[in-house]
């Protein structure tokens, strides 16, 4: 995981967390990335400052970081898997027919490639993308 200060064209920073550089820019080219105050998709990485330490225990404090973290995704995995539907990998269709006949919903969750999620997008379909702790790796 890594984490990147995020400058939106409206002035706003924020941080956001990605798995590596190179999802960042995957992301980044596929106006994947939205600014949390505007929604703009101009956004770009601000400069940071490294997080440096000269103790001999920061693998040790990186270790339990990631861990909080871990902890936290699977808190918010737990919750969104108790209060929406799952639809695998029918989650565009879903979100499709949920936009476009009106329905209500009280969320749904599942799969779907970038492409699919920016095609979503495009049509204003609002939805999220996250990472998702498999089960096995707990």
């Amino acid at each position: 995981m890594i984490k990147y200060n995020l400058k939106c064209k409206c002035k706003k920073v924020f941080e956001s967390w990605f798995s590596s550089s190179k999802e960042y820019e995957t992301l980044k080219k596929k106006n994947l990335i939205n600014c949390i105050y505007c929604n703009s998709t101009s956004v770009n990485k601000s400069i940071m400052s490294p997080n440096l330490s000269t103790k001999s225990n920061k693998k040790n404090k990186k270790m339990q970081i990631e861990n909080k973290v871990k902890k936290q995704l699977m808190e918010f995995q737990k919750y969104i898997e108790k209060n929406c539907k799952d639809v695998g990998d029918n989650f565009t269709q879903e979100a499709r027919s949920i936009h476009y006949d009106n329905k209500t919903s009280k969320g749904i969750y599942g799969r779907a490639t970038p492409e699919e999620t920016n095609e979503l997008l495009e049509e204003g379909i609002e939805v999220s993308t996250l990472p998702w702790i498999k089960k096995s790796e707990n």
